[in-house]
């Protein structure tokens, strides 16, 4: 059976793609979870349509990140630790420590699009990368000081 798949599916490919799959596959669990639909003329042109607006809507993400990259660029984010000897942390700074620090300063951000390259372990400036969009990523710094 030919279907259309109407999102990334990492088995069959990319939104769009028409592929030949088996009878039973297609009906019992494609085409229930809305993953294809049957490759027919009027589902053809309705997938021209889906991937206009969803064209657009990319677009509108991508507008959006790259402002509030511009704004998170431009600040600077302090986190306040204990430390020990050597100026060495008790533990890590975590992303969770990093959002909690952005939401203070009036930024919402995921913790799973923060990217932090290797641990933070000592006190110092860092470099932060925050993935806002699969296209879009600014770096924040970070300042690791003493509580």
């Amino acid at each position: 059976m030919k279907v259309i798949l109407r999102e990334n599916f990492e088995p069959l490919g990319n939104i769009g793609d028409i592929v030949d799959v088996k009878d039973g596959y297609a009906r019992n669990y494609l085409i229930p979870r809305k993953i294809v639909f049957a490759a027919t003329e009027g589902n053809l042109r309705a997938l021209e349509e889906e991937k206009k607006r969803l064209s657009l809507k990319i677009q509108k993400e991508r507008k959006a990140a790259e402002k509030l990259a511009a704004e998170l660029e431009k600040i600077s984010v302090s986190i306040p630790v204990q430390v020990g000897e050597e100026d060495k942390i008790f533990g890590t700074v975590t992303t969770q420590m990093i959002v909690d620090s952005l939401k203070e300063k009036g930024f919402e951000i995921d913790k799973r699009k923060i990217e932090i390259e290797q641990q933070i372990k000592t006190l110092g400036i860092y470099n932060v990368t925050i993935q806002l969009h699969t296209e879009v990523s600014c770096k924040v710094k970070l300042w690791v000081v003493r509580a």
